[in-house]
């Protein structure tokens, strides 16, 4: 008894020593602490220095202390129509409702790893028939001596058949010593901070496509305009040219001309269709709806160019969702090094069963037949032939890829920014330089006019300035849409109204999901 005492006494000595270097290791987390590298930022965008910005179409440059950008960004264009589109693509994009669904993924992962922090209790209750060998169970029976037994014996055999009737309960826990399951979480907490930028970036990447495709359309629908009217000017042309070739003014070829440059610009018309019919087919798909049952009315390009507040270079690190996601995976990938690391201490595993167990059913729930066993567990590598090592210069590897995909990410931020300001600077004075081509092809226009009217020219002068004024119209037009996609763009390129601060947080990760 008094053994058995002291061996309780050791048991629970161990067990004390065990908890209280949970403990005491409690916080402790092996593995390298995260800063976020430094990445290269300017100090000001190179194309918004004063020099770069003359008098312009309309367009101007915003100035950083300007309203930031807001969340329904294509609200700046003023058009119902493109704000309705827009309004769909949150709740009907497929990429989107895809994305989310990584999203709500990665929020179970964050759970999952929670989980570690607590006891697993289990229980596996059973009840089970039994029946034992015979030959293991016979033995001797009777008295071993005397002349009146001659030395001999029977054999017997006890009940070789039972029930029993078991209870158990069982609960395991791992004190996270070395803070593996504390990386853990923040591993997968990083992961979904990452993928909710994915997710605002794939809708950012929609909304903005919506918008160029919409802006497109309307461009479409311009040049028709442009196109239909032009055929109703060369009609008049033709109209003109048969008149002088029947009173003898003219020759049969300026009438052939005239009708070559007419059945040309109807055929232009013409093909206008199927690339707006393209556009208004991409959008449907934009919008979660099937081409063959959506339709947008026709109606000629009206946006006007709008100022893009564009903040100091380096809140973009903060506005890009792209940025801000790989940022998130380089501490992901700092947290992994810290879970490789923690393999070279041991692992200390606490539990215990308790439980009911009897043979008979009417005693099973009864005090004597209660049964219980607890007690620590140690677990350590001795030797793994370089296993851990490779392992965390693995995870040191991945690390090092995040980093550089993040600056990365940082330079073509950048690019994309400068890119579109200077696309929105030079198309500025493009636009006022094809405005004056413009009125200048169409005064060249009606001198030719006038001068084959008098008979001084040849009709292929004018064929020539309806050309050119034809083009230059056609060229003004697509300018605008350049103009106005760039601008959109340019919103794309600086977060399009996000910031870092929308994260959520671990605790809004691990609440329950809607």
């Amino acid at each position: 008894m008094k053994t058995r005492t002291k061996r309780d006494t050791a048991a629970g000595v161990l067990w004390v020593s065990v908890v209280a270097a949970a403990l005491l290791f409690g916080g402790c987390t092996v593995g390298p602490k995260y800063h976020t590298p430094a990445a290269p930022t300017p100090t000001a965008y190179k194309e918004l220095t004063p020099a770069n910005f003359p008098a312009t179409d309309g367009w101007k440059v915003a100035q950083p202390q300007d309203d930031a950008l807001r969340g329904k960004w294509w609200e700046m264009f003023n058009d119902p129509e493109l704000n309705a589109l827009e309004e769909q693509v949150a709740i009907s994009n497929q990429s989107i409702v895809a994305a989310a669904a990584n999203f709500y993924s990665a929020r179970a992962m964050v759970k999952e790893a929670r989980a570690q922090y607590f006891p697993t209790l289990g229980t596996s209750p059973a009840i089970t028939r039994i029946r034992q060998s015979a030959s293991l169970r016979t033995f001797s029976t009777g008295s071993g001596s005397g002349s009146g037994s001659g030395g001999g014996g029977s054999s017997s055999t006890a009940n070789l058949s039972f029930t029993e009737y078991s209870l158990p309960f069982d609960a395991s826990w791992q004190p996270d010593l070395f803070g593996k399951i504390r990386n853990s979480v923040r591993s997968q907490v990083y992961g979904a901070q990452a993928s909710a930028a994915d997710l605002e970036n794939v809708r950012l990447t929609v909304q903005s496509e919506v918008a160029v495709d919409y802006f497109s359309l309307r461009t479409q629908d311009t040049l028709q305009e442009l196109l239909n009217s032009t055929v109703i000017a060369y009609q008049e042309s033709l109209k003109l040219t048969q008149a002088l070739y029947e009173t003898g003014i003219d020759s049969d070829e300026a009438v052939a001309q005239a009708e070559t440059q007419l059945e040309t610009t109807q055929a232009q018309a013409t093909g206008v269709s199927l690339t707006r019919a393209q556009f208004e087919h991409a959008i449907a798909t934009l919008v979660g709806k099937p081409a063959s049952e959506f339709s947008i009315p026709v109606a000629p390009f009206s946006a006007k160019p709008v100022a893009v507040p564009y903040g100091i270079p380096s809140q973009l690190l903060e506005r890009r969702p792209d940025i801000a996601a790989n940022e998130r995976l380089m501490a992901q990938a700092n947290a992994q090094i810290g879970i490789a690391t923690a393999a070279y201490y041991p692992t200390v595993t606490l539990s215990a069963i308790v439980g009911l167990e009897s043979n008979s059913a009417s005693t099973w729930f009864t005090w004597p037949s209660r049964f219980w066993s607890v007690g620590p567990a140690l677990a350590e590598t001795i030797f793994d032939a370089g296993l851990r090592h490779a392992t965390v210069q693995q995870f040191e590897g991945a690390y090092n890829q995040a980093v550089a995909n993040y600056r990365q990410s940082v330079l073509t931020g950048f690019q994309q920014v400068e890119d579109d300001l200077a696309a929105l600077r030079i198309l500025s004075v493009q636009i006022q330089q094809q405005d004056a081509a413009v009125q200048s092809a169409d005064r060249n226009l009606r001198v030719a006019t006038d001068r084959y009217r008098l008979g001084i020219d040849p009709y292929l002068n004018v064929i020539t300035a309806q050309t050119q004024l034809l083009s230059a119209k056609e060229t003004a037009v697509n300018l605008r849409n350049q103009q106005i996609t760039s601008s959109v763009q340019l919103i794309e390129a600086l977060g399009g109204g996000w910031d870092k601060s929308q994260f959520p947080s671990g605790q809004k990760l691990i609440a329950k999901l809607p």
